[in-house]
């Protein structure tokens, strides 16, 4: 209590300004799920940048086309279909008033896209080729990053230690004009790495480039250098950023442009080549080539006498000798396409995808592997679909892999009453059944030995009142990750949301989740599982005080396996202030208090950044963190941005483990982010 009061005062002591980029609340928990279901941050940009964009160029919703509105992630399907026949029947809106007249829009739903659209009754059909290049907004971006105390890893005198330097770099360059056109080219070194000189001698570690154009004559997409494919329902392939389960009970829908262009720093989830969309009439036909060098962790085979790497290395590091001498080891080449047809609401495609390695890939003989991918080829091929009946949005996908091991899914998206929405998909895909790069809606990190039904329910009793509520009943047929066996799982979620008016938000979630796994402590030779229990109560709140000022607090209490023996808790605390003046100068600052038991009972927490990031770290043991963010705008075309963290453990004389120990309780970051509109 104490430290909650501390934090209370403090924040109405020091109305300090932080700048916070506009993202939807319901965006914020979905990135918190998908992080805490990873275990991992998610190194994507693009759809922040997309929402950025949309906010200084708001799209004319007169001209917008599907895949346009498919960049909002909180629109579904049903509500695309019904915008677009809406707008089909009844021709261009007069007004913004008229999107309540839509079915199955509703108030909510509105007011979030609002600030990312115009209506304009002047629609242009044509755009010269030349103006899309003359016309669009380029920016350079610069980001460093340090932590100020010393890792474990920068101590030369360790047989295995960091090569370069403390500072972590990002340079950006993006041309955009309207949705039609884009390219740009991206750098990345992290902390650690060697910079123009050893083995990045030639700068950044990490280069992406790309260039993608919308809606050229026939050609709807035009892809070149690094962009992402993603088809069906992320069965086979799915590279763009797609959220799992969360407080939004109808986001269940894969939902993107087969091809989507890439300038984020992540190193692995992304194609480097050529792709193509060509649309005639009502068949629309896609083809994209990849070919790139990735890291992996190679090995000998002494059996067959050959090089082979037995694992990805996703994280992108290559600070240390042994991760630069896995540095981009292995060509993957990949290849496919995607032929569909649609007809008012109905749309049928087929999808196939190719892989190729230049090593073999051969995992370690762990019965978890059994099944896995081996071998130096893959393949998978599938039919998806998807159907709108007035109220009622259908969608699926069925695929196979080259072994011929299946994979189905099947979902509905439905508005049975002007104040209930709902929601199922149930997916079977054997415990067999692998795919390369898939991202479907499953409790799984890849679509993979599951078994599920997911069910899910909005109401909307009064006015701002709403409620959200899913459950997700699954199994595993087969062994897995820390599963010496078939287990079972499921999940509930309650979510209350209050919000009278545009001054107040208010929200209480609870979930509960049960999931099967190895036990913890078992010296037997026979592995046994035990049933994991995670609770979690949340209650946040979001007030406007002024046109100015917003503060920001959340408690939450979480509880694991709190009836067993060796049972934890956990809570979290934190109060956040915003503050923005004029257009120039603007800021927040969070103080935060934290206690678990253990990593088991670890809370994670969205945290605002510098602009195009944010950052939701996994929060145990015990100890109290602040943040502040300052935006300052020195003219149109010049801004910069400054945030400052750090986190005081209490009881710890380290924090980390391995190479990124630090030696102390605390830990110190700094950012600084330069950009220049031309």
């Amino acid at each position: 209590m104490r430290q909650l009061l501390l934090t209370a005062i403090l924040i109405f002591i020091f109305p300090v300004v932080v700048y916070t980029q506009q993202v939807p609340a319901q965006t914020e928990q979905q990135l918190e799920n998908l992080t805490e279901a990873l275990e991992e941050d998610i190194d994507d940009d693009n759809y922040l940048m997309h929402l950025q964009y949309f906010l200084k160029h708001p799209l004319n919703i007169n001209s917008a086309k599907e895949e346009d509105l498919r960049l909002f992630k909180f629109l579904t399907d049903l509500h695309i279909q019904s915008f677009l026949n809406y707008r089909r029947l009844f021709g261009n809106f007069i007004s913004i008033y008229e999107l309540q007249a839509i079915p199955v829009w509703d108030v909510e739903t509105i007011k979030q896209l609002l600030p990312f659209i115009t209506i304009s009754q002047f629609v242009e059909l044509h755009v010269l080729f030349r103006k899309r290049f003359q016309e669009g907004e380029q920016f350079i971006l610069f980001r460093g990053t340090r932590t100020l105390e010393n890792k474990r890893g920068f101590n030369r005198s360790l047989r295995s230690h960091f090569l370069g330097s403390k500072d972590q770099l990002l340079f950006r360059y993006r041309y955009q004009y309207k949705n039609l056109l884009q390219y740009g080219i991206v750098g990345d070194k992290d902390a650690g790495e060697q910079f123009f000189r050893g083995a990045q001698n030639k700068g950044f570690d990490h280069y992406s480039y790309h260039l993608f154009a919308r809606n050229i004559g026939n050609v709807k997409a035009l892809a070149l250098g690094d962009y992402t494919t993603n088809l069906g329902q992320g069965l086979i392939q799915w590279g763009a950023l797609a959220f799992k389960k969360s407080a939004d009970a109808l986001n269940i829908k894969r939902q993107a442009s087969i091809l989507h262009p890439y300038n984020s720093a992540g190193e692995f989830y992304f194609n480097r080549g050529a792709g193509i969309t060509v649309k005639k009439g009502n068949v629309e036909g896609t083809v994209f080539g990849s070919s790139k060098n990735i890291s992996g962790n190679l090995s000998f085979d002494t059996v067959n006498q050959q090089e082979i790497f037995t694992s990805f290395q996703t994280s992108g590091f290559h600070r240390t000798a042994t991760e630069i001498e896995d540095r981009k080891q292995v060509n993957l080449t990949s290849f496919g396409g995607n032929l569909n047809f649609q007809r008012n609401a109905f749309k049928i495609g087929i999808n196939t995808i190719y892989h190729q390695f230049s090593k073999p890939l051969i995992k370690r003989a762990d019965p978890y592997n059994f099944y896995s991918i081996n071998g130096k080829g893959w393949r998978n091929y599938s039919i998806d679909y998807s159907y709108t009946y007035k109220n009622l949005h259908l969608f699926g996908e069925a695929a196979i892999d080259q072994e011929d091991n299946k994979a189905f899914v099947q979902g509905a998206i439905m508005s049975v009453d002007p104040k209930i929405d709902l929601s199922v998909l149930y997916r079977n895909i054997s415990k067999s059944y692998q795919a390369l790069f898939g991202n479907a809606f499953t409790e799984s990190t890849t679509p993979s030995n599951e078994i599920g039904f997911y069910s899910g329910i909005t109401i909307r009793p009064a006015a701002g009142i709403r409620i959200d509520a899913y459950s997700d009943y699954y199994k595993f047929p087969w062994i897995r990750y820390r599963l010496h066996g078939p287990g079972y799982g499921r999940d509930y979620l309650l979510q209350l949301t209050y919000k009278p008016n545009k001054l107040l938000e208010l929200y209480a979630r609870y979930k509960n989740e049960k999931k099967d796994i190895n036990a913890s402590e078992n010296d037997s030779a026979i592995h046994y599982l035990v049933a994991n229990k995670r609770q979690n109560f949340r209650v946040h709140l979001v007030y406007k005080l002024t046109s100015s000022f917003v503060l920001k607090a959340r408690t939450e209490i979480i509880s694991f396996n709190k009836r067993s023996e060796g049972g934890e808790q956990g809570y979290l605390m934190y109060a956040e202030g915003s503050y923005k003046h004029g257009f120039r100068l603007s800021t927040n600052l969070r103080l935060q208090y934290f206690e678990t038991d253990s990593y088991n009972s670890r809370i994670y927490a969205y945290e605002s950044d510098v602009l195009y990031s944010y950052s939701i770290p996994p929060f145990y043991d015990k100890g109290f963190r602040y943040y502040f963010n300052i935006n300052y705008d020195l003219s149109r075309s010049f801004s910069c941005w400054l945030r400052w963290s750090q986190t005081i453990y209490e009881n710890r004389k380290s924090i980390g483990s391995g190479l990124d120990e630090i030696v102390g309780n605390k830990r110190s970051d700094i950012k600084l982010q330069l950009r220049y509109i031309f």
